[in-house]
């Protein structure tokens, strides 16, 4: 059966676009008009007033201000978004991007920054470039963590309802976190003083995309939080040992840690692991459409 958005050139109906608003329109339909309208302002506009003519278009716009209000910003017309002006797309990017970029999860990183750089040269402590390498995978899973759920999002109920909810939303703020982590945590460790015997500063980014990957994937069976929870800790329990061992202070500490992240086989392990844990996700995409009870 061919999609309206297919017979009509890639442009909504007013039928699609009522449909869409009481929420009858089917699922591949839905995710095709909300990618059309991130690019077309004449079908944003019409769609936009569908909603707001329906029945759950005053609980919307109440929802939207009180939004605006919150994050600090002064309330705009609402066809200023709904036309799908540059306002508009920066407001459909800042909701996408959600609580990964708007909590205090970007506060600790800058700060864990800073107290490297702080040690390395204000303290003169050489093992910094460990200790940020150490704990580079598992800064994601704060912002993971921080991404998706009732515990995180406020808006999760309603968002979670939504054709572009669920898995899609939560790969979309998962990639909004590893694109503030990879740049601002790989440039860091290259400006540390390097460590002798010790990877690279881009050596974390496998093990931290296969730790995050394993988050989504068993936040599909506990939630995000407990799941991001449980996998910081266990990482941190295992790269502690070496850092704070006897041997810490030498070289002993460095390349008990770096087998963690040097050598082909560990680099290729994380790559089978991300893979494996890609693939799970994948199988339990489903179990993201429903909302979170824990």
């Amino acid at each position: 059966m061919t999609s309206p958005l297919h017979a009509t050139g890639w442009h909504v109906t007013d039928a699609l676009a009522l449909r869409y608003a009481e929420g009858a329109a089917p699922e591949t339909d839905a995710w095709s008009l909300e990618k059309h309208v991130e690019s077309c302002s004449p079908c944003a506009g019409r769609v936009s007033a569908a909603v707001r003519a329906g029945a759950a278009g005053p609980a919307l716009a109440a929802v939207r201000a009180e939004l605006l209000t919150s994050v600090g910003h002064r309330p705009v017309p609402a066809v200023a978004v709904a036309a799908g002006s540059p306002l508009g797309r920066w407001a459909r990017l800042w909701w996408a991007a959600g609580p990964a970029l708007r909590g205090s999860w970007v506060v600790a990183v800058a700060l864990v920054l800073g107290g490297a750089f702080a040690l390395a040269y204000g303290a003169g402590f050489q093992g910094a470039r460990s200790w940020l390498l150490a704990l580079s995978p598992v800064l994601p899973l704060g912002g993971v963590a921080v991404s998706y759920g009732r515990h995180a999002d406020p808006l999760y109920e309603i968002t979670a309802a939504t054709p572009s909810g669920g898995l899609r939303l939560l790969l979309t703020r998962t990639a909004a976190v590893l694109a503030v982590c990879v740049p601002l945590l790989t440039a860091g460790g290259a400006l540390l003083p390097p460590v002798a015997g010790f990877p690279g500063a881009a050596a974390w980014l496998l093990p931290g995309l296969a730790l995050a990957l394993a988050a989504l994937a068993l936040g599909s069976f506990v939630g995000c939080r407990a799941a991001a929870a449980t996998l910081a800790c266990g990482w941190l329990l295992a790269v502690t040992g070496p850092l704070l061992g006897p041997s810490a202070a030498g070289t002993d500490g460095a390349a008990a840690l770096a087998r963690y992240f040097s050598g082909p086989a560990a680099q290729g392990s994380w790559a089978a692991a991300a893979l494996a844990c890609g693939a799970l996700l994948a199988l339990r995409r489903r179990s993201f459409d429903h909302l979170e009870t824990r």
